[in-house]
């Protein structure tokens, strides 16, 4: 038995920080360099609209990038007093409050559910939503007590998270 500690992996993080600020410096060079083809600097201009508003999402996505780069606390620590989630909630889960655990496989990457009493989700307060794209954890459809742990940007993978749940409860684990 042995404890697994996932954190945010600084390589991914400032690779999406580099890669979205590249972006908007793309798009700024593009038009400083070929001003017939840039939008008119005003609202009434939808290109410079649209082109605003995708810099923006990009700027929010180099912030992301840094701050999650920075941020070395555990986001998922699995131990012998049961799993603690992170992602901005800090939560933790008994054992006795997990009724079961497995992948699921979402596109190509296998994601961690973990299904939680009822009783101690509620407590919980994990403030879930579906619309939250960047978020490490999503609510489960069709199952209104469990949780989706997506391991994207983080230094494990949901199998190995798997594997050290199964080293402590391997009761808990449903195919």
């Amino acid at each position: 038995m042995r404890t697994l500690e996932a954190r945010y992996s600084a390589v991914h993080n400032l690779t999406m920080a580099l890669v979205a600020a590249g972006m908007i410096a793309a798009a700024i060079w593009h038009f400083a360099t070929s001003s017939a083809n840039a939008p008119t600097l005003s609202l009434n201009d939808p290109r410079f609209v649209l082109f605003a508003m995708l810099a923006v999402a990009l700027g929010y996505y180099v912030f992301l990038g840094f701050d999650r780069s920075r941020n070395r606390k555990p986001q998922v620590l699995i131990d012998a007093q049961g799993i603690a989630l992170g992602f901005g909630r800090d939560r933790r889960f008994a054992w006795t409050d997990i009724e079961w655990v497995r992948l699921r496989r979402l596109a190509l990457r296998p994601q961690l559910e973990i299904g939680v009493a009822a009783e101690a989700f509620a407590a919980a307060n994990l403030r879930l939503s579906a619309w939250n794209f960047d978020d490490g954890l999503r609510p489960v459809r069709g199952m209104p007590s469990a949780v989706l742990v997506r391991d994207n940007g983080l230094d494990r993978s949901a199998s190995a998270m798997l594997d050290a749940i199964r080293s402590f409860r391997p009761n808990l684990v449903r195919p």
